[in-house]
């Protein structure tokens, strides 16, 4: 967004304007834009204000998934909202690091101030650094929209070039996504670059740095704790808390509506033990699964992996775990088309799960060459299960099980 739209939107006329947008989009042509467009029109908005209104009103119905109610008094650029921090995770953050004694808080690439806002929300004084000038001047807005503008300080600068060691701590979130606005993968192309985090996390011992949930581990600084967030089954980021900020190797967080916060903690490198398929599969929390903790996990359901390179656990019995789902199975065969088409008729199976761990099939493919008969409310439903076992291609049907304790 252009600093100029922005100062428009700010106005008493560009309020009205995105109230105006709001409701066009609710109404029952919303998701058409050139009625809500002619909608705006026909209130006497300008184009270019209704545009940067509408623009606004769409984006902010988008993010109420990660910031709720909140969304509705924010700033977005598309790049920003994709990138933001849910708000259930930058509070648990700074919840963090505020009972760590972090009063004061270097925010290096705060984008449109997701984190920033978490922390002052937590009585944490935040000066926030952003390379953009349009992105900054959002994150300020985002700030006296909250009433925090008391509590941070945004400034526009390189964050490479900030002096951040009279800070109580750092936090880094690198930009993933290159001048064309495409995401990248490798992290020598983030924004600050990765070279400059590692020798961040040097220079200020407590420093919490934002990564990809995909980073190589081979990345972890030296003394970090690798944490891998996911929220209702998403996996949404990797932190590493550097210098006394760390309390243990790898953990894997776990953060579910309307549930308390749940997290799994180990080195990453417990002793994987395989063996056969058993009644019961627990497919694992993606969470678990980056963290490298798959073999903690098997041992608080005294499971084992049938591939000690494939993240499904075996057990004989269930136990309620919110670390993983439960199946159970009740069959297992070599991978068959013929054979399995016969097996789903036979157990009068119409509705179909389909999960895959080491395995190449196409799931979408499967689907459509399995040709199940779908009669709504009819039939049974079912899990497939397609993955290898002791290096063979290997299906398994399943029924999920449901926890004893919700």
């Amino acid at each position: 967004m252009h600093p100029d739209e922005l100062a428009a939107l700010r106005t008493p006329e560009g309020e009205a304007a995105l109230t105006a947008a709001t409701q066009a989009l609710a109404a029952p042509t919303g998701g058409d834009p050139l009625a809500a467009a002619s909608a705006l029109r026909t209130a006497g908005v300008s184009a270019p204000l209704a545009a940067a209104a509408l623009t606004q009103a769409t984006l902010r119905a988008r993010a109420t998934g990660k910031f709720g109610p909140a969304a509705g008094r924010m700033f977005f650029t598309r790049a920003g909202l994709e990138q933001a921090t849910r708000a259930v995770v930058a509070d648990r953050r700074a919840a963090r690091l505020r009972a760590a004694g972090v009063h004061t808080l270097a925010d290096l690439g705060c984008g449109l101030g997701a984190d920033t806002l978490a922390a002052a929300r937590a009585g944490i004084r935040v000066y926030a650094v952003e390379a953009d000038p349009g992105t900054a001047a959002l994150a300020a807005a985002n700030a006296q929209a909250a009433g925090l503008a008391d509590l941070v300080s945004v400034t526009c600068a390189d964050a490479t070039t900030v002096e951040v060691t009279g800070y109580d701590a750092v936090f880094c979130d690198p930009a993933r996504r290159s001048g064309t606005g495409r995401r990248t993968f490798d992290p020598d192309s983030y924004s600050p670059s990765w070279n400059f985090v590692r020798a961040l996390t040097e220079r200020v011992p407590r420093t919490v740095v934002k990564a990809a949930p995909g980073i190589d581990h081979a990345l972890i600084p030296p003394g970090a704790e690798a944490e891998w967030v996911s929220v209702d089954r998403d996996v949404v980021e990797a932190a590493f808390w550097c210098g006394p900020l760390a309390a243990v190797p790898r953990r894997a967080t776990l953060l579910r509506t309307g549930r308390p916060a749940t997290a799994m903690v180990g080195d990453g490198a417990e002793p994987v033990s395989v063996g056969p398929v058993r009644r019961y599969l627990y497919d694992p929390d993606g969470a678990v699964v980056r963290s490298h903790l798959v073999a903690a996990f098997a041992a608080t359901v005294d499971g084992t992996l049938a591939d000690e390179s494939i993240a499904y656990v075996y057990a004989d019995t269930h136990v309620d775990t919110p670390y993983g789902r439960c199946l159970e199975i009740t069959d297992v065969l070599p991978f068959s088309l013929k054979r399995l088409r016969t097996l789903l008729r036979e157990r009068g199976v119409t509705r179909l799960e389909i999960l895959k761990r080491g395995s190449a099939l196409d799931p979408a493919q499967l689907r459509r060459d399995l040709r199940l008969r779908t009669v709504a409310g009819a039939g049974e439903p079912a899990s497939l299960v397609l993955t290898r076992v002791a290096g063979a291609p290997t299906v398994l049907l399943a029924h999920p099980v449901q926890p004893i304790h919700r």
